[in-house]
C-alpha cells in the first residue's frame, strides 16, 4: 500500500530539503518506487539544485489538463533520478503558485499515490489551505527541527497548528537534524517540550553533508558511511517496518450523517471524561461571573481557560483517529467545549439575541420561545446527568443546592437571565430546567409602539401618568411582557427623583442616575439567611423613595406596597399575574390576605380602590406578538363594597391574515380618565380627542 510522507518546517535552513531528498534515495535503495516531490510553492527548485538535475516542465505547466491529469500528463513533468527516484517540482517561479489550487493537489497526490510505493514531499514552510490539502491526503508528516530554542518553540506551533486539522496524532512525528552539536539543547529536553514522538536524530556533519550539496550528489551515496547517513537509512528502516505501515494505514474519512449518532454521543462523553481527568475541572469556578460574562480582569483569565480547554480536546479528539471530517471535528471540539466549560448545547441558544426563552424537558428535548412562538430545537444532551451537572453549576456559586431533598430551584444567570430547575423525584423524565433570558437591549416605548404593542397616543397617555406620579399596576399571564413593559414605564420616570426598585430576581435596567436597586435573598443551603421582597419593601420606606418599583406582587408584600402607595409614595409601580384588569382585583385582595393580617375584604378593597390609580393588562397573542389589550382606571368604590373599574382603552381582534397574523386596533372606549384635570393642573399636558370613541388605531 502506498504511503505519502510530507517533509514539514515552519523554519527554513533546518534541512528539511537534504533530509527528505536523502530519504527518497534510501528508500528507493531498498527497491521501493519512489516520487519525491518538491512542493514549494512560493520558492521551489532546491531540491532539484540538491541532486544536480534540471526540471524543464512543472507541475504547475499541467494545470491546464488537470481533467486528463493521468499517468502520461506525469511524464511529461517528471525527471528521473540515477538513484531511481522520480523527481517532480511544483513551480519554477513564484507567481506558479497561484496557479496551484488545493482541489488540483488532492487529486494529483492519490494519482501518485497509485503509482508509487513512497511519496516524499517537500513541503512549503507557511500553512495554508494548499497545505492542509497536502496534509490531508498524507499518512506521515514528519516534522523537522534543529536543538535550539528558537526552532522548538516554532516546531510546538507547527504541532498545535497541526493538531487543530484533527488529523491522527500517531501520523505526526519529529525529526531532531543536527542533533547533539556544540550547545545544543539535550535530547531529553526537547522530548519534555514537544508532544509529538521524536523518530529520528540527525547528527551533525557539516563537512559530509556540505561537500554532498556542493557535488549535487545525495549524502547517502557520497558518504554512505557517514553518522548522517547512517541516521537517515535507519529512518528510512523505520517508515518501511511492517508496524509502522499497518499504524500509517490512511483512515477514510466518514460522512457527516453520523453527526448526531450514538457513535457521536459517546465520543463525546469519552473526551468529556477524560478532559476532566485533565483539567480537574470540577474543582475550577468555571461558572462565576466573570466567566460567563467576562468582567474586566478575569475575561482574559476566562479566555486562556477556554483556549488551553480547546486545545486539549483538540489534542484528545486526534488520539482517537476518527477519521471524521474537519467541520465535524470542529464542532465537537465547540461543543465538548460548551459542555465542560459553560451550558453545553444551550450556550448558543443563550447567545442568539432572538430567542426570549429555554426549556429543557429533557436530554432529548429542548425548547425555545423565538417571536412568541414555540420551537422543538436540534440540540441534546449527552445524558440527564449533564442537565443535572450544569444546573448544579448554576445554583452552587449562589450557596444554593438541588437534590432530592431540595429538588426545585430559583436562581439567576451572570447576565440576569432567570433560571427555574427542578429534578427527580418532582420530574418523571429526568431534569428540567428553564431559562427566561435577561434582553441586553433596553425597548423604548418607540420600540413597543413600531412592535404594535400599543399605539403612539396611548404611549403618550402612559407618559403623562407616570409623569404625574399615577400609581400603576401591570397585570398578564407568563411571557406576556409585564416586565420589558414596567422597564419602559420607569424610563419615563423624570431625573432627580430617588428610585428604589425591588425585586426577586434583577432585572429591571433604570436609565437614571438615582437609582437603588435590592434584591430578594434566598435561604442558603441550611435553609436560613432568606431575605423576602416584604423585608425588603419595609426597609426601602426608611430610604426617602420618591418612587417604589416591585418586580412583582405574589405575596404579602402587597399590602405594604398599597400602603405605600397611599403614604406620600404615589408614581409607584408594580406588576401581578391575572388574566384581566378585572381579576387584578380579586388577586390583589388574594395577596393581602397573605401577608398574615386579619383584615376584612371592604378594608382590603378600600386600600386598593385608595392606592391604584391605572390597571394596564397586557397579553401574548396567538401569532407570539404581546400587546397591551385593556387599559382601566379605578374611579372608586360602591357603597356594597364593590371596586369601580372604567376601561380607557382597548384592544380588539378582528381576525388573522394571510400569515397568520392577529389583526385587531386599538379603540378609546369614551370613557375620560378622572385625573386628567389633575394632570393638566400639574402642566402635563394630554389630548383629549385621544379618548374619543370614534378614533381607532390598527394594528
Amino acid at each position: 500500500m502506498s504511503k505519502t510522507i510530507v517533509i514539514f518546517s515552519t523554519k527554513g535552513g533546518v534541512g528539511s530539503t537534504l533530509i527528505a531528498t536523502n530519504l527518497a534515495v534510501c528508500l528507493s535503495q531498498q527497491r521501493r518506487r519512489v516520487a519525491l516531490i518538491d512542493l514549494d510553492l512560493q520558492f521551489g527548485g532546491d531540491v532539484a539544485k540538491m541532486l544536480n538535475i534540471t526540471i524543464s516542465k512543472t507541475i504547475a505547466d499541467v494545470i491546464s489538463v488537470i481533467e486528463e491529469l493521468n499517468s502520461s500528463i506525469l511524464g511529461k513533468c517528471r525527471v528521473h533520478h540515477s538513484s531511481g527516484v522520480d523527481i517532480l517540482s511544483a513551480v519554477s517561479q513564484p507567481k506558479q503558485g497561484k496557479l496551484i489550487k488545493p482541489q488540483f493537489l488532492k487529486k494529483f497526490l492519490s494519482l501518485l499515490a497509485e503509482k508509487y510505493d513512497y511519496v516524499i514531499i517537500d513541503a512549503e514552510k507557511k500553512f495554508s489551505e494548499k497545505l492542509t490539502a497536502i496534509f490531508e491526503q498524507a499518512n506521515l508528516i514528519l516534522l523537522v527541527t534543529t536543538p535550539d530554542i528558537l526552532s522548538i518553540k516554532q516546531t510546538n506551533k507547527a504541532i498545535q497548528a497541526i493538531e487543530a486539522l484533527y488529523l491522527p496524532l500517531e501520523m505526526l512525528k519529529v525529526v531532531v537534524n543536527r542533533a547533539e552539536s556544540i550547545g545544543a539543547v539535550r535530547f531529553s529536553e526537547i522530548r519534555k517540550v514537544l508532544p509529538a514522538e521524536i523518530i529520528a536524530n540527525i547528527p551533525s556533519s557539516g563537512r559530509a553533508v556540505g561537500l554532498s550539496v556542493n557535488r549535487g550528489i545525495p549524502v547517502v551515496v557520497d558518504e554512505s558511511s557517514d553518522p548522517v547517513s547512517e541516521a537517515i537509512r535507519d529512518l528510512a528502516n523505520i517508515l518501511t517496518m511492517e508496524d509502522m505501515g499497518r499504524s500509517l494505514e490512511k483512515i477514510l474519512p466518514k460522512q457527516p450523517s453520523l453527526a448526531d449518532s450514538e457513535e457521536i454521543r459517546e465520543l463525546k462523553e469519552k473526551i468529556h471524561n477524560r478532559l476532566i481527568e485533565k483539567l480537574d475541572l470540577e474543582k475550577l469556578d468555571l461558572f462565576s461571573k466573570s466567566s460567563l460574562v467576562g468582567e474586566a480582569g478575569d475575561s482574559a483569565k476566562a479566555k486562556r481557560l477556554r483556549d488551553k480547554t480547546e486545545r486539549l480536546i483538540t489534542h484528545l479528539l486526534a488520539e482517537e483517529r476518527t477519521g471524521y471530517p474537519r467541520e465535524l471535528c470542529q464542532r465537537l471540539v465547540k461543543e465538548i467545549a460548551d459542555e465542560s466549560l459553560g451550558l453545553g448545547p444551550l450556550e448558543d441558544l443563550l447567545k442568539d439575541p432572538e430567542i426570549t426563552e429555554i426549556m429543557v424537558n429533557n436530554k432529548d428535548q429542548i425548547y425555545i420561545e423565538r417571536e412568541g412562538k414555540l420551537e422543538l430545537t436540534n440540540k441534546k444532551f449527552i445524558n440527564n446527568e449533564q442537565i443535572l451537572h450544569i444546573i448544579e453549576r448554576i445554583v452552587a456559586p449562589l450557596g444554593r443546592r438541588i437534590d432530592e431533598s431540595i429538588p426545585m430551584v430559583d436562581a439567576r444567570l451572570a447576565d440576569g437571565s432567570r433560571v427555574n430547575a427542578i429534578i427527580s423525584p418532582l420530574s418523571l423524565k429526568g431534569p428540567m430546567l428553564t431559562i427566561r433570558k435577561f434582553s441586553h437591549k433596553r425597548l423604548s416605548a418607540e420600540d413597543f409602539i413600531a412592535l404594535g404593542s400599543f399605539t403612539k397616543e396611548m404611549g403618550d397617555f402612559f407618559r403623562a401618568c407616570v409623569v404625574g406620579r399615577k400609581n400603576i399596576i401591570i397585570s398578564g399571564g407568563t411571557g406576556s411582557g409585564k416586565t420589558t413593559l414596567l422597564n419602559v414605564f420607569s424610563s419615563f420616570i423624570p431625573e432627580g427623583e430617588r428610585i428604589i426598585t425591588i425585586e426577586d430576581s434583577a432585572e429591571l435596567r433604570l436609565s437614571q442616575q438615582h437609582w437603588g436597586a435590592l434584591e430578594a435573598r434566598m435561604p442558603n443551603i441550611e435553609g436560613k439567611g432568606a431575605i423576602t421582597l416584604r423585608d425588603l419593601l419595609r426597609n426601602s420606606l426608611r430610604m426617602r423613595p420618591d418612587r417604589i418599583i416591585i418586580g412583582e406582587c405574589r405575596g404579602g408584600e402587597t399590602l405594604d406596597m398599597l400602603q405605600a402607595m397611599n403614604t406620600g409614595h404615589d408614581g409607584s409601580l408594580t406588576t401581578v399575574h391575572a388574566n384581566s384588569t378585572r381579576d387584578v382585583l380579586s388577586r390583589l385582595e388574594t395577596l393581602v390576605l397573605m401577608s398574615g393580617m386579619d383584615l376584612p375584604v371592604r378594608a382590603i378593597r378600600q386600600q386598593i380602590a385608595a392606592a391604584v390609580d391605572l390597571i394596564i393588562q397586557t397579553s401574548r397573542m396567538p401569532d407570539g406578538s404581546r400587546k397591551v389589550i385593556c387599559v382601566s382606571e379605578l374611579t372608586g368604590i360602591k357603597e356594597n363594597g364593590n371596586i369601580v373599574l372604567e376601561d380607557i382603552f382597548i384592544f380588539r381582534q378582528k381576525g388573522i391574515d394571510k400569515n397568520r397574523k392577529v389583526i385587531g386596533s386599538f379603540e378609546p372606549t369614551g370613557f375620560l380618565p378622572t385625573f386628567i384635570e389633575e394632570l393638566e393642573i400639574k402642566g402635563i399636558e394630554v389630548d383629549r380627542k385621544i379618548f374619543e370613541r370614534e378614533n381607532s388605531y390598527e394594528k
